[in-house]
């Protein structure tokens, strides 16, 4: 109680001597403050878990608990959902685009604790996935809340959501531009210019945390010793086109692993099925380990170390042949091996993981090209670009990939190269998967928002909210006397005939029945079941805005019955649902 009236004077103390823009310009660099410590916590976590873990495996004799720590890891984080949280943490990215079209941009409190722990628990054993996903999500859980606690509406909390995506992807990553062009590409943010300054403010801030943590040292250092000649970029056309595939091999290798995993019904099944398939995986490629991290500097440092180093594939990349075997494997087997660390219940990101097919792609295109003595290619620059083109065709995202690049290695005299490479990419993976592998399920279920600000707030509508239920209904065993008792009260020119199970049986226009009710004589002799007719369009409460658009166009209908399971619901009319778009498309519009 008391907390509340706390809360109600602060509010009110703030509308009267704070505005909307002021107050949003502090909230933006407190959730940026809140993303940098979010981020270094779960990093700092996963750091001093890796740290134990290694220190175990590498011990005498229990080398074989390398193989089935990330299986251990994977389970401590069921349980801990399971047992603890006691609700589903779901993938981050995605979460964060469902709670923007679909829930008001709320999110659940646990979100801003449950990904931290589940995915440190996930990572710090080895599973093959990331960190950045989680960490989106927790900003954006802790933005969320802060909006809802603090009464704000939908277009202000979601600018908050963008901003904590924002403030964590600067955060994890120490790529502060990126992270912005991050929240206008990946989280499609319609954004008015002077939205842009909060969600500045958030990125700044969220780095500075980083930078004083984890200090300021790029994620992957890179020394551009040559940058590029003109001959040189028709190879970066060619390695785009070949990131493309690999982006489009990697989200229908995602997508089909997890249609496998959800055919299985048992969760325990799950887990051991994947704990199995991921300690299988690691015998033969002990190199997909955890983030990777050190493959990748690695790749971009030129030191393939990871290929013959461990592994049954030790001393086996000597030969040319092997090594394109070896490497081809590496980049098709990793994707695999994210699926299933996901499939049997881990928590983490797919960046990571797309950075490091990325960089393995380059060095294996620039290897090859070389090898046919055309040119010699800087392997280690194709290493970087690869990066670029893998984030651009798995998360059809080309200016994140190309921005994050930048920022994270420091690699912006390469820019031409990382535009052309990210783009070719983009163009080849979209016409191949209309969606990515973060939007796939809310197309699919219709659920996503895009930049076409129409086709938003469609999909924020719900058909269930546009009923009207105030239409007069007849029963089918009435007759026209009945009805004209109905019409004499009614302000309608529809009757629904409704039995007593509450189904429709059909609908009674008033134009069609003008001219007779006027003949009382005819009132007992004709029945209602003689007048009705049963529409050949409705909509059920559970159908999208794009289905009840459809079938107005088709019907040229005023009005459209609610039908579910054959039950009537009521009518949505033409006027009451443009009245109810422009109304949303107004809230979505407005600025902050």
């Amino acid at each position: 109680m008391a907390k509340g009236i706390l809360r109600k004077k602060f509010l009110t103390w703030r509308l009267r001597y704070i505005s909307n823009r002021q107050f949003m310009i502090i909230l933006s660099i407190v959730i940026g403050i809140a993303a940098g410590l979010a981020a270094v916590t779960i990093k700092k976590t996963v750091g001093v878990i890796h740290h134990f873990v290694h220190g175990i495996t590498s011990m005498e004799g229990l080398e074989w608990l390398y193989f089935v720590a990330p299986g251990i890891g994977i389970l401590l984080a069921v349980l801990f959902i399971k047992y603890i949280v006691r609700r589903p943490v779901r993938h981050g990215i995605p979460n964060v685009l469902y709670a923007i079209s679909k829930n008001q941009g709320q999110m659940n409190r646990h979100n801003m604790i449950s990904s931290v722990i589940a995915s440190s628990f996930t990572v710090g054993f080895g599973g093959s996935v990331g960190l950045e996903g989680p960490t989106v999500s927790t900003g954006a859980a802790i933005g969320a809340n802060l909006g809802k606690a603090l009464h704000l509406n939908y277009r202000q909390i979601t600018l908050l959501l963008g901003c904590a995506c924002a403030g964590a992807m600067s955060a994890i990553f120490k790529a502060p531009i990126a992270a912005i062009v991050f929240a206008l590409e990946v989280i499609m943010l319609d954004l008015t210019l002077t939205s842009l300054v909060p969600l500045l403010l958030c990125s700044a801030s969220a780095v500075v945390v980083s930078y004083l943590f984890l200090g300021q040292e790029v994620v992957y250092p890179f020394d551009i010793e040559h940058t590029y000649t003109l001959k040189e970029l028709i190879f970066y056309v060619l390695l785009g086109l070949g990131c493309g595939l690999v982006a489009t091999y990697f989200t229908r290798m995602y997508k089909y692993i997890e249609r496998l995993f959800e055919k299985v019904q048992n969760g325990w099944t799950r887990l051991i099925f994947g704990a199995i398939s991921l300690g299988i995986i690691l015998v033969f490629f002990p190199h997909l380990f955890g983030e990777g991290y050190e493959v990748i500097n690695g790749a971009l440092n030129g030191e393939l170390f990871y290929l013959h180093d461990v592994g049954v594939f030790a001393g086996m990349s000597d030969t040319f042949v092997n090594f394109v075997i070896i490497m081809a494997l590496t980049i098709g087997v990793k994707v695999i091996a994210t699926s299933v660390t996901f499939g049997s219940g881990g928590v983490g990101g797919i960046f990571a993981p797309t950075l490091f097919m990325g960089a393995n792609t380059g060095v294996l295109f620039a290897t090859l090209i070389n090898r046919f003595g055309w040119i010699d290619l800087p392997v280690k620059n194709f290493a970087l670009i690869g990066m670029a083109g893998l984030i651009a065709g798995v998360l059809h995202a080309p200016l994140t990939g190309l921005f994050l690049i930048a920022d994270l290695s420091g690699g912006y005299s390469m820019f031409l190269p990382l535009m052309i490479t990210a783009t070719i990419s983009f163009i080849v993976a979209k016409s191949f998967e209309k969606h990515s592998v973060y939007t796939h399920q809310l197309a699919h279920r219709k659920e996503l928002l895009t930049h076409d600000k129409d086709q938003n707030v469609m999909t924020m509508m719900e058909v269930s909210k546009l009923i009207e239920t105030d239409f007069a209904i007849i029963s089918p065993k009435a007759n026209l006397g009945d009805l004209v008792k109905v019409i004499s009260k009614a302000h309608r020119n529809l009757f629904p005939v409704v039995d007593d199970n509450g189904i429709l049986k059909g609908m009674v226009k008033m134009d069609d029945i003008r001219e007779i009710i006027f003949e009382p004589e005819k009132y007992e002799s004709v029945k209602v079941q003689e007048l009705m007719y049963m529409p050949e369009y409705f909509i059920s409460p559970d159908d999208s805005m794009e289905d009840l658009v459809e079938i107005f166009r088709k019907s040229s209908r005023f009005n459209i019955a609610v039908i579910d399971k054959g039950k009537y619901h009521g009518f949505i009319s033409r006027a009451n649902a443009f009245t109810a778009y422009r109304n949303q498309i107004k809230e979505f519009s407005a600025d902050y």
